[in-house]
């Protein structure tokens, strides 16, 4: 990833102007404002005033370490199988830490290039290093710094989504592929409040809420069971929502835990 690659994403968080590469570590646009690219190969775009957080380090070693071991695994690969083949310039959206964009590039044309926004720098970072991806610090909740049309796919997958900005950054014909909890996901967890509950409906929800911006192409459900010790759930317990609320305890016994997702694949409709 240059600098040059990661301006061509992006344009000004205060006035809307394309950002380019304007000096060593230096992005600019034509009004004079200017964002300073960490050496590692990203930029925070976000507001000094907004005081949104993301995942702590705590968080991302405990995903780190579960995805690592290959648990979810046969969603990353239905995620990468889901992205078109001919998709050149793709966008993660809270990337965590890149296990599943890794796993979608690695499935890709050489050509394809990638940029991973995230709230948590750390993430980011994480991101970065794994996939060679362009890495932004930013708010999803925000308007994006970055340009009209300047993907072709859009992932996010267990996290936050802004359709109206995604809808923007997408170009004609863009797809946005969206995995999102089924009701049975984790329920052996959830059954007795170690995990958070989940509604049932989030694949349809999200189509409703879709609806007057995308078309939906398909949805595909991925489940099966999950063979886990005692620190494997310790980690999985630790790596989402569930981790703010819960103290961390001694592993315990090995247990059988269902995975089960949603990937729903939608069409940009153009306005």
């Amino acid at each position: 990833m240059s600098i040059a690659d990661l301006a061509d994403w992006l344009r000004c968080p205060h006035c809307g102007a394309s950002l380019t590469d304007a000096a060593q570590l230096t992005l600019r646009c034509a009004t004079g404002h200017a964002f300073d690219v960490n050496k590692r190969g990203y930029v925070n775009l976000v507001a000094a005033n907004d005081r949104m957080t993301g995942d702590d380090a705590a968080m991302l070693d405990a995903r780190d370490t579960f995805l690592g071991a290959g648990h979810f695994e046969p969603i990353r690969d239905a995620l990468a199988a889901a992205v078109p083949a001919a998709a050149e310039r793709i966008v993660d959206a809270g990337c965590g830490t890149g296990y599943y964009l890794a796993g979608v590039l690695a499935s890709a044309g050489g050509g394809t290039k990638a940029l991973a926004f995230d709230l948590s720098p750390e993430a980011v970072r994480r991101t970065v290093r794994a996939t060679g991806a362009s890495g932004l610090v930013a708010d999803t909740w925000r308007p994006l710094p970055l340009r009209d049309g300047c993907a072709d796919a859009l992932l996010t997958v267990f996290a936050p989504r802004n359709l109206p900005e995604f809808h923007r950054i997408l170009d004609a014909d863009g797809r946005l592929i969206v995995v999102v909890p089924s009701g049975t996901h984790l329920h052996e967890l959830r059954a007795d409040g170690r995990a958070l509950a989940v509604p049932a409906d989030k694949a349809e929800r999200l189509q409703e809420e879709a609806a007057p911006l995308f078309d939906l192409i398909g949805v595909e459900r991925v489940a099966y069971t999950m063979g886990l010790d005692g620190s494997a759930i310790e980690q999985l317990l630790g790596m989402g929502p569930a981790a703010h609320h819960r103290e961390v305890g001694v592993a315990g016994r090995d247990e059988r835990v269902t995975a089960s997702v949603d990937i729903v694949r939608l069409r940009r409709r153009v306005a």
